[in-house]
């Protein structure tokens, strides 16, 4: 548990001793140029993340999934588990003699540069790595390996969407689908968010959205549709998960002329904010809470970024700015401490295992 809490509070002291970004690329956007400090925060959540030994709720799933893929060919693994990113990692790995680790090091490296990326594309960017520790990075990371990358490329993604680069917003939101296959729901929601630009634009997202369906999801979504919605089933703890995201969409859409956007993001985060909205809502009125559980994961980053600026937008003077900023990081202090010791699945993250130690041992 210790090592969780070290992270977060290195980001969070990073946090308090920097200051507010000025952009320099203009229409409110800022450089996501990795300086050394963040190479080495990228290099120590990899190692984190890739050398965890059985650490996360699907570790044996994974590591079974693996062992599979060592005696079988890669067409015969990639057609039986599908998400043909994740599993050419894997047996690649398992082929070369690096197994789980070689895996988990992989996708943790595009998971914290996804991240590092989205971080520095914002005002505080150590804010947001703070906010992002408790849930996005323990949790969802070191937990769910095949979504933490697809969430990884997803930020990429997002930042080359808001700098209008929809080819690479394109080329990101397919890798990540080729990792897990619900990605493919951030091409409608840039869509959605994109219906301003020219209408050959809107016309070639409907179709790289079709495209994208028949090629990860056609096979799968009967499958999909049964364990989600028919089983009817349940997630320990969405209610709250679903309620993290709701929290900062409310007041983005009550206080939006307070957020200094692009015109780009301004779109896209406030759909972001609608559909947090509606799921927590959708909570109470459907019985398919996970369903809801694991779209909402790909709203996490609506979080980093409405309380990255939060201090800004209702901070009047250092003093408030300062007040508004320990809040926030006394507030996922608490989430973390929460989950850590009361979540009904935390004891399989605690205590964190490194297969490092665990061999020079």
């Amino acid at each position: 548990m210790i090592t969780y809490w070290i992270i977060f509070f290195i980001a969070a002291s990073f946090a308090l001793i920097s200051q507010t970004r000025s952009p320099i690329l203009g229409d409110s956007l800022y450089s996501t140029r990795l300086y050394s400090e963040w190479i080495f925060f990228i290099f120590i959540l990899t190692i984190l993340i890739g050398f965890r030994f059985e650490v996360g709720g699907d570790w044996y799933i994974y590591d079974e999934h693996l062992r599979e893929a060592l005696e079988s060919t890669l067409s015969n693994t990639i057609s039986r588990y599908g998400d043909p990113g994740y599993y050419l990692i894997n047996w690649i790995s398992a082929q070369s003699g690096f197994g789980i680790y070689g895996v988990n090091l992989i996708c943790g490296l595009v998971f914290s540069i996804g991240l590092s990326k989205f971080c520095r594309s914002l005002p505080r960017p150590w804010l947001a790595l703070a906010v992002a520790i408790p849930y996005l990075f323990l949790v969802v990371s070191l937990g769910y390996s095949r979504q933490g990358v697809a969430i990884g490329f997803g930020m990429l993604a997002l930042v080359s969407f808001g700098r209008k680069d929809i080819k690479w917003f394109v080329f990101w939101v397919f890798l990540a689908a080729s990792f897990h296959k619900s990605a493919v729901m951030l091409l409608p929601i840039a869509l959605i968010a994109n219906t301003k630009n020219s209408f050959l634009t809107i016309i070639g997202f409907i179709i790289l959205g079709v495209g994208a369906f028949f090629l990860y999801l056609e096979q799968y979504i009967e499958k999909l549709y049964q364990n989600y919605v028919t089983a009817q089933s349940q997630s320990s703890g969405a209610f709250i998960r679903l309620s993290m995201n709701a929290l900062p969409a409310i007041i983005y859409l009550l206080f939006s002329h307070r957020f200094n956007f692009s015109a780009n993001d301004k779109e896209i985060w406030k759909l972001f904010s609608i559909l947090s909205v509606v799921m927590l809502v959708l909570f109470f009125l459907v019985s398919a809470s996970t369903a809801l559980d694991r779209i909402a994961l790909y709203m996490i980053p609506l979080q980093l970024v409405i309380f990255s600026k939060l201090p800004d937008a209702f901070g009047s003077d250092t003093f408030s700015r300062t007040v508004i900023f320990v809040l926030i990081l006394a507030y996922y202090a608490s989430v973390m401490f929460v989950w850590l010791n009361f979540a009904y699945h935390s004891y399989m993250w605690v205590p964190y295992k490194s297969f490092l130690v665990e061999m020079l041992g």
